[in-house]
C-alpha cells in the first residue's frame, strides 16, 4: 500500500480550530515535524484542509 510522508512547514498559532484537529489527527504538533501515513481518501482530505501548512510526498 502506498504511503505519504506529511511534513509541517507552517505554524498552527491563529489556525482554525479543525485545522489544528486535523494536523493532530494526522500527528503532527511541532514545526518540522513528519509522519508517515497512508495514501487514502481519509489522509487526502485532512491534507486537503491543511495543505498551505505542510508539505506531501511519497514514502
Amino acid at each position: 500500500m502506498a504511503q505519504l510522508k506529511i511534513k509541517l512547514v507552517r505554524s498552527l498559532n491563529g489556525c482554525k480550530k479543525d485545522q489544528i484537529a486535523n494536523a493532530h489527527a494526522l500527528g503532527l504538533k511541532r514545526i518540522g515535524q513528519e509522519v508517515v501515513q497512508p495514501d487514502n481518501e481519509q489522509t487526502k482530505g485532512k491534507i486537503g484542509k491543511i495543505s498551505h501548512l505542510v508539505e506531501v510526498t511519497q514514502a
